[in-house]
Order: C-alpha cells, then sequence, then structure tokens
C-alpha cells in the first residue's frame, strides 16, 4: 500500500545525475515545476569527486568520469563556461610507457600531445555537479527515493517509490523524464501498461558506459613522475591496470589513475586489499618504486553498484552508439522521454551525451506540456490544472 500520493506536478525527473540536473535547470528556466527523485544519498550519479578518504569534495579526485572535449562538444563547453567553471588539459607531457610482457621491463617512447585536447574541471567533475544544483527552487530534489514502478493513468503518471522504511510512497506528474541508463531502467523499474517487447529489448541492449569497469587512484605528495620526463601515461597487457594516466588536479594534489583491465568477477574474487597491492607493485614497476609507496588509495568498482548497472553489465560491451529513432513508443509515448546519457545522437555515454539527451528531452516534454495548455485553452483540461 502507497503510504501517501503527493500533489501532481508537471514534471518528474528520475535519476539526478548529470542529465536529471541538466533537465531540472532547463525546466526552471522555461518556469516548469519539476521534481528530482534520485536513488543514491547523493547527486551525480556516475560522476564521483572524492578526497583521499573517500568522501565527497569540492577539489577531489573523479572515480567516475574526468574528461570533456571542448572541440567536438561546443555545447558541453558552452555549459562550462556559463557556469563559470574552470577547466584545464589533461597533463600528457613527457614520455609513455607500454608493459607487454610480463617480466620485462616497459618500454618507453617519446610522448605527443594528443588532439583534441583533453580536459578537466578545476575541482573535479563533480564541480559540475555542484554549479547545477546550485540555485535549484528549494525541496525540488528527493534523495534516497528510487522509482520502482511507473503506473499510466488518464490523467496523470504515477511513480511508486520504494522508502527507507520498506513502504511506498507515489508522485504524480503530467509528464516523466528519465535520466538514467535504458538498461537499468528495464531492470529496475516496472511499467503498466507494460513496455513492448521491442522496446525492453532495445533498452537491455543498449550497453551501460563505464558500467563494467573499475578505476583505480594512488595520491602521492608530489608528481615525481614528471621530474623523470614522463607524462603519467602507460599502456599495458601485463595487468591488473591497462590504461594509465596523470590524474594530479588542477590545485597541484599528486595522483595517478588507471582503469583495471580484468573483469568483474576477477576482481570481486581477488578482493580491494590484494587489487590495492597488486595496482601499486605495477605501478612501481613502471614508474619507479616510489609509485609503490601511495599516500592513499581508492577504488571505485562501477560493476559492483547496483544503482549503475545490471546482471548483463558483468559482459562487458562496448561504449554505446548512437542509435536513432524513438526510444519510447506506444502508449507511454506521450507521457515519458528518456535523458539518460547513451540515449544521446552525437556523444552516448558522454559528459556531453547526457547533456544532449537532457536538452532533447526537455524539448519533447515542453512540446507536450503546451500542446496540452493549448488543448485547454480550446476548452479541454489540461492536467496539470
Amino acid at each position: 500500500m502507497a503510504s501517501g500520493t503527493a500533489a501532481a506536478v508537471p514534471v518528474a525527473i528520475v535519476g539526478a545525475g548529470l542529465a536529471g540536473l541538466h533537465a531540472a535547470r532547463l525546466l526552471q528556466s522555461e518556469g516548469i515545476g519539476f521534481c528530482l527523485l534520485e536513488a543514491r544519498d547523493r547527486l551525480g550519479g556516475r560522476i564521483l569527486t572524492v578526497d583521499a578518504n573517500g568522501r565527497l569534495s569540492a577539489d577531489g579526485f573523479d572515480l567516475g568520469p574526468s574528461w570533456f572535449w571542448p572541440d567536438l562538444h561546443p555545447a558541453m563547453a558552452a555549459t562550462v563556461a556559463a557556469l563559470g567553471l574552470a577547466a584545464f588539459p589533461q597533463h600528457d607531457e613527457g614520455d609513455v610507457l607500454v608493459e607487454r610482457l610480463p617480466g620485462r621491463p616497459p618500454q618507453r617512447y617519446q610522448g605527443f600531445r594528443q588532439e583534441p585536447r583533453s580536459m578537466r574541471l578545476a575541482g573535479g567533475t563533480g564541480a559540475l555537479v555542484q554549479a547545477l544544483t546550485a540555485g535549484l527552487p528549494e525541496g525540488c530534489v528527493r534523495l534516497a527515493a528510487p522509482v520502482t514502478r511507473l503506473s499510466l493513468e488518464d490523467r496523470c503518471t504515477e511513480l511508486t517509490i520504494r522508502t527507507a522504511d520498506g513502504g511506498e510512497d507515489v508522485v504524480a506528474a503530467d509528464q516523466v523524464v528519465i535520466a538514467l541508463p535504458p538498461r537499468l531502467i528495464e531492470a529496475t523499474i516496472a511499467f503498466a501498461p507494460v513496455l513492448s517487447p521491442d522496446t525492453r529489448r532495445r533498452w537491455r541492449g543498449t550497453a551501460t558506459w563505464m558500467a563494467p569497469h573499475a578505476k583505480f587512484v594512488a595520491l602521492y605528495d608530489w608528481p615525481f613522475w614528471r621530474e623523470a620526463g614522463l607524462s603519467g601515461m602507460a599502456q599495458s597487457t601485463v595487468g591488473p591496470l591497462a590504461e594509465i594516466h596523470d590524474a594530479t588536479t588542477a590545485s597541484g594534489a599528486a595522483a595517478l589513475f588507471g582503469f583495471l583491465g580484468i573483469g568483474p568477477d576477477q576482481r570481486a574474487a581477488a578482493g580491494t586489499a590484494a587489487l590495492t597491492r597488486a595496482c601499486l607493485d605495477q605501478l612501481a614497476r613502471l614508474f619507479g618504486a616510489a609509485a609503490g609507496h601511495a599516500s592513499a588509495t581508492l577504488l571505485m568498482d562501477w560493476t559492483a553498484d547496483p544503482l549503475t548497472a545490471t546482471a548483463n553489465d558483468r559482459l562487458g560491451g562496448a561504449h554505446p552508439l548512437p542509435q536513432p529513432g524513438p526510444w519510447v513508443t506506444g502508449p507511454w509515448r506521450d507521457r515519458l522521454s528518456l535523458a539518460g546519457s547513451e540515449t544521446s545522437v552525437i556523444a552516448p555515454g558522454y559528459l556531453a551525451g547526457a547533456m544532449d539527451a537532457a536538452q532533447r528531452a526537455v524539448a519533447e516534454t515542453l512540446g507536450r506540456l503546451r500542446h496540452a495548455a493549448s488543448r485547454s485553452l480550446a476548452g479541454g483540461r489540461w492536467k496539470g490544472d
């Protein structure tokens, strides 16, 4: 039984990652009321910027996405500039290391400046979350509010939320924007009426970017690899890290980060302590003994996060590709839009893709609200009245 039903809102946004927050800001700029429902106890979704102790930080290290490319994604760059955020290029000056065989020293190659430049945000990508959150209407965000069901009613859509005490609440909305990966929606939210088999198959088959991955960060007192003429970039077929980069912050806190090159089952079997030791041993092989003595380490396995990954993500998957055509069909097409980054047609999976998908979803939503309003003026009744 639902413990209560909130008053209807024009728009309910499910998911307060980058896409959900951007959608909220766009709706706010149009004067449209909304509620923002987030299953986690924090904002940001796959954006996670933390300090050396793993706590959320305004000047920390990114355990989720770090980079954006202004030349490729000018709309993303314009938003960053409009929010007054400072960006700086990924450090790539110095030589690159390649580790090909166990027991053999890494090979060193002359580095080169990558084009287009990978850019990072001062303070970490979490600075984008903070900037988008600032100024949102008071009381519009509800954390620890996982949506488990959407029910299409005559005059609204009802969203069922699981509460911390095991009960349920219901939010009623004229329109719904789900800013989550399609695969995660299909696995965790029930729909009444049910989605068509083709829609479910498409959502389930769309890989969630970052879901199969794990990221390791080692913090140091200073970026000693730069003194040795190294960029901090390395590639390895030995592992456990397959790809390594300099993660030093704009404020000068030194770090290296890498993506684990072993699968989620192997990571789970090894455990955090053994993985951490193996990663530090590898960094010492590559960058010298000092790299084996980090002041702190951070490990984020996104496959182990049920609010990011599903069972299908344990199988891995390529980066999502643009998929033209409607993501919502049948009876839901007039009430629901998807805004997860994976649904973008220009940059699926990327930060810029989240912003692009949110803008499209909001445009669809505004069009439907305006159509309802015009019907109301013509003698009908707008569902939001």
